[in-house]
């Protein structure tokens, strides 16, 4: 007897949870926004709208003698950043031959484990590598946080200085037009030389400058290239500790800098050119890590498509049935200046 719809739309449901949380919990970048609070779902909307705090909103009075007129002069500082929300949709078919050559339940729900599984994987890809590369060539629409693949990337290897000439403009908003914004230009530092000199120098300037800007949160998760994080673990080599991990964490070790997580993800370490940091010119180098405030950088989901599954319908002209795999995320800022990007730290 051939599985109906409702059977095997209930049984790729059961499954889907599992594989939902391996999805997060194997991209390091989604698991620590996950755990740090960086994922917030929205119930809909045509796009993502959100608040932001260019400038003062009024000038502070010294009281002295108690008599003094108080400054009243204010402005109106709030501007909203408008993210458009990311959409994307892969199919997971199985087809009446499979069904025939496989006719066991316990046969039937394997494929569709595998397939579900093979789903997933590929859009765990895809989400990294357009998260942190911006170089996707099918989820183009999400945002970046590579300043340099896009005029839209958010965090930029560049003096506050350069970023303001090169414009990017992240939810509409130009860093160019707020110069005296600093929650909307990232820091940035250049190791300059061997990590093992100048490596855990500069990591601490990037959290200093991030944390003095910071309107709430801090540095919470850093992420190096492979280069950079051997280049880390052996800058520390007596001192190194891991985080005790009372949850499943997917085989990753956690090492801390600071209170934040450091975790390596092998997208990092590619090259960009960085036309600032150099004195002499421009540099390309690897960008080999990401500093993240995951009050200030979200994880935007639409609460009835986090990777949620359709069920089951006969697919038209053909005797193969399909369910769909659906997602509406946006990757949004809501503060830059507390976010840093660490450039040429490969070398030790």
């Amino acid at each position: 007897m051939a599985i109906s719809n409702d059977l095997l739309s209930s049984t790729l449901y059961s499954i889907r949870d599992g594989e939902v949380d391996q999805l997060y919990q194997k991209t390091a970048f989604l698991d620590n926004a996950k755990k740090q609070g960086g994922v917030e779902y929205e119930d809909g909307g045509t796009q993502i709208q959100r608040p932001l705090a260019l400038e003062n909103h009024s000038t502070a009075t010294l009281i002295q003698s108690g008599y003094e007129g108080v400054d009243m002069s204010v402005r109106d500082v709030m501007r909203p950043a408008i993210f458009q929300w990311s959409d994307f949709v892969a199919p997971i078919v199985i087809s009446r031959r499979e069904e025939l050559e496989n006719s066991s339940e316990k046969a039937i729900v394997k494929i569709l484990e595998a397939r579900l599984r093979s789903v997933m994987s590929m859009l765990r890809k895809e989400v990294n590598k357009q998260i942190l590369r911006g170089n996707s060539s099918v989820l183009t629409t999400l945002n970046t946080l590579n300043g340099h693949a896009s005029s839209t990337g958010f965090l930029e290897a560049e003096t506050t200085a350069y970023q303001l000439a090169s414009g990017n403009t992240v939810g509409g908003v130009s860093k160019q037009s707020y110069p005296n914004a600093t929650g909307w230009l990232n820091q940035a530092e250049w190791v300059q030389g061997a990590f093992g000199t100048y490596g855990i120098q500069k990591m601490q300037q990037m959290a200093i400058k991030a944390g003095s800007v910071a309107p709430m949160g801090e540095i919470d998760t850093i992420l190096l290239s492979e280069a950079a994080m051997a280049n880390y673990r052996r800058a520390l080599f007596n001192q190194e500790r891991y985080i005790n991990e009372k949850t499943l964490d997917a085989g990753r070790m956690q090492i801390a800098f600071g209170g934040a997580v450091v975790e390596q993800d092998l997208e990092l370490g590619f090259d960009v050119t960085s036309q600032s940091l150099d004195s002499g010119g421009p540099k390309t180098a690897p960008l080999s890590g990401y500093f993240i405030n995951f009050d200030a950088i979200k994880m935007v989901m639409h609460k009835d498509a986090d990777f949620a599954l359709s069920a089951f319908e006969n697919v038209s002209g053909s005797t193969a049935r399909a369910a769909q795999l659906y997602c509406k995320m946006q990757l949004i800022a809501d503060h830059l200046g507390s976010c840093g990007v660490l450039f040429d730290a490969d070398t030790y």
